[in-house]
């Protein structure tokens, strides 16, 4: 053992890193920000336009209708966030990743956060009044469901997974009011297997991730049930959307061939989402596991180009006319 020699200067010692789940502070803005959750905004933005395809035109005013129930929902979804994450605070602290939310880690009071929450619910009250609220109650129902889900229906086993799924069907009938379109039955059975996938898959992520603590109704679930739940729901997702072109969709004379267009593309996203969910385990997030996939999104792109043409042929047999003699 060496002793230092008093006589030789001391070197100072470097501070200790930085833990790698710590992330950088934030200002405060930033933190309001981050509360609401601005990645989680793509859902609204890709589900209520759903209701386009249903549509009986594409005119400006659908257009301008479905923008206003993007708006108004995506208000009512941050507001919804800020209240769950007042109401959670406190077992968010003691989870490994979401101990970093701005009020989990007491970056963001409960009084500002309070002070938020009634701003959010006023422009949604203002929001709403733009248009009448036999359009826009669907985004009231969500905002109720989800109190209610914030304070008991979370905890109860499955039951947790229809209720989120439910808010996504209301974003789905406010597109179809504000589009003036029909309800679909396939196409409403596709969009809340598709919800249900993506959410036993964030499920099973938190079941091999985090205790029962944190999230009780877990313990209603193992990682072999959210199996064979999550396949269930990815098999019947493919199914009903394949119908709903098949027998429901708009389109005529062109339902065979957007059915065997889909097929492939359907089934290749079904496959990706599994194998990014089982094998590189990015199913914590249904968002970015869904838009931070370059192949998933790259894929879904090129669903959409013949899908949305013949959808358009459909409804404007000009351009059918034209885009087969090669005017356009």
């Amino acid at each position: 053992m060496t002793v230092a020699d008093p006589a030789q200067p001391r070197t100072a010692v470097p501070p200790a890193p930085a833990l790698a789940d710590d992330p950088p502070r934030r200002g405060r803005l930033a933190d309001l920000i981050n509360l609401v959750r601005p990645r989680q905004w793509s859902k609204n933005a890709v589900v209520v336009p759903l209701a386009l395809l249903d549509a009986p035109d594409w005119s400006a005013r659908a257009f301008t209708r479905i923008g206003w129930a993007v708006l108004v929902f995506t208000i009512a979804a941050s507001l919804v966030y800020v209240v769950n994450d007042i109401a959670d605070r406190h077992r968010d602290a003691e989870h490994p990743v979401k101990r970093h939310r701005p009020l989990a880690s007491g970056r963001v009071g409960v009084g500002l956060a309070w002070a938020y929450a009634v701003l959010l619910g006023a422009l949604l009250v203002g929001g709403l009044a733009v248009e009448p609220l036999t359009l826009g109650w669907p985004a009231l129902a969500y905002v109720a469901l989800n109190l209610a889900y914030s304070t008991w229906l979370k905890h109860l086993p499955m039951v947790d997974v229809f209720v989120i799924a439910g808010g996504f069907l209301l974003r789905l009938v406010i597109g179809d009011l504000a589009a003036g379109s029909h309800v679909s039955g396939w196409l409403t059975v596709s969009v809340l297997a598709l919800c249900l996938l993506l959410i036993l898959g964030k499920r099973r992520t938190e079941i091999l991730a985090s205790t029962t603590e944190h999230r009780p109704a877990l313990r209603g679930y193992t990682v072999q049930l959210a199996d064979y739940l999550i396949l269930l729901s990815a098999g019947l997702t493919g199914v009903a959307f394949l119908l709903y072109l098949r027998t429901e969709a708009p389109i005529g004379g062109y339902a065979t061939a957007a059915m065997l267009v889909s097929a492939p593309f359907a089934l290749f996203c079904l496959f990706r989402y599994l194998q990014n969910l089982l094998i590189r385990h990015t199913g914590g997030d249904p968002a970015a596991a869904l838009f931070g996939d370059r192949v998933l999104v790259t894929s879904s792109l090129l669903w959409m180009v013949p899908l949305v043409a013949i959808f358009a042929a459909a409804r404007y047999p000009g351009f059918a006319h034209a885009l087969l003699h090669g005017v356009i």
